[in-house]
């Protein structure tokens, strides 16, 4: 059953509450918090992107940082962002029409304004997972397999990643169906979540899971972009790594390897970084978050009166 976690109050009422699961594990993996449905299956979204890019450097992908950051990315559609996925697609001969990703105006709704303001159309580079397909394509082309159904279930690259998931999350996937960028979505609990996370950003050097969380760290830029509230909160906290996932999910990383994992139960996409903040003032208080938020303008109060 999901519990409150959000709650937005106006002038000493509370105006809405948003409900939902959360997990919070200390650095040894030992479970510090947990609430609402933390062992249910459920879809990680684009979190689960991390696992997937381990799973594509353990088959081989050898990518510099940057690019690597990019595989595991919702990128905003920079330009930086659509050069990266360039160049990865260069690296193995292909190019944008070998996506399979959807054709999308930016994420970032100023790129998104400005290009349509310019005329430009819907780009498969521009979509959100375009790092995450490129790295697939790769994977693929690195070891001799097919392209063209490179997002089948069945294909060698989506078993393996599958299995990659299995092993990180410590538990079996629960149900196979496709996310929004038409690739094979593996369903974990947010337990689950939480632990494939935490082996991924606390794996020694030499290993596939470090390479992953090294790249994230030193390149959050090329995770999410500079107005996302992501990229700003691990520039503000050097050493953290957070994802963010549609329908609300969230994890977060600190560099000891404490770990939130957080679903908002409606999918709002405004609670999301609430709880998770929530969370990371309970179990890290010797950060000053209130100057995180400060110099974070995404995580600050909406632009409303009265809240």
């Amino acid at each position: 059953m999901v519990i409150p976690l959000v709650q937005v109050v106006r002038d000493g009422l509370v105006e809405s509450v948003h409900f939902g699961s959360r997990v919070v594990l200390g650095p040894g993996g030992e479970v510090l918090e947990a609430g609402g449905d933390v062992d249910q299956p459920g879809y990680p979204r684009s979190t689960a992107k991390l696992m997937q890019a381990t799973g594509m450097v353990r088959l081989g992908l050898d990518l510099p940082p940057d690019l690597l950051a990019l595989a595991a990315a919702s990128h905003s559609a920079e330009e930086f962002h659509l050069a990266g996925a360039t160049r990865i697609l260069d690296g193995a001969g292909l190019t944008e029409d070998d996506l399979r990703c959807p054709a999308h105006l930016p994420h970032d709704p100023v790129l998104h304004d400005r290009w349509i303001a310019e005329g430009r159309a819907p780009r498969r580079l521009a979509h959100c997972c375009s790092g995450k397909h490129s790295a697939m394509l790769a994977t693929a082309r690195l070891n001799g397999w097919s392209t063209g159904d490179y997002l089948d279930p069945a294909h060698p690259l989506q078993v393996r990643l599958a299995e990659t998931v299995a092993e990180l999350a410590g538990e079996p996937v629960a149900h196979t169906a496709v996310d929004g960028c038409g690739a094979p979505l593996f369903a974990i609990s947010l337990r689950g979540l939480a632990r494939a996370v935490q082996r991924v950003a606390t794996a020694p050097h030499g290993t596939a899971e470090h390479r992953v969380a090294e790249a994230i760290r030193k390149h959050p830029e090329m995770l999410a972009g500079p107005n996302r509230d992501v990229t700003q909160l691990m520039t503000a906290v050097p050493g953290l790594i957070a994802k963010d996932g549609a329908e609300a999910v969230q994890i977060a990383i600190l560099p000891d390897g404490t770990t939130v994992a957080v679903k908002i139960a409606d999918g709002s996409e405004r609670g999301r970084m609430p709880a998770t903040l929530a969370a990371l003032r309970r179990v890290a208080p010797e950060y000053d978050w209130d100057d995180v938020v400060k110099r974070c303008p995404r995580l600050d109060a909406p632009n409303m009166v009265g809240l």
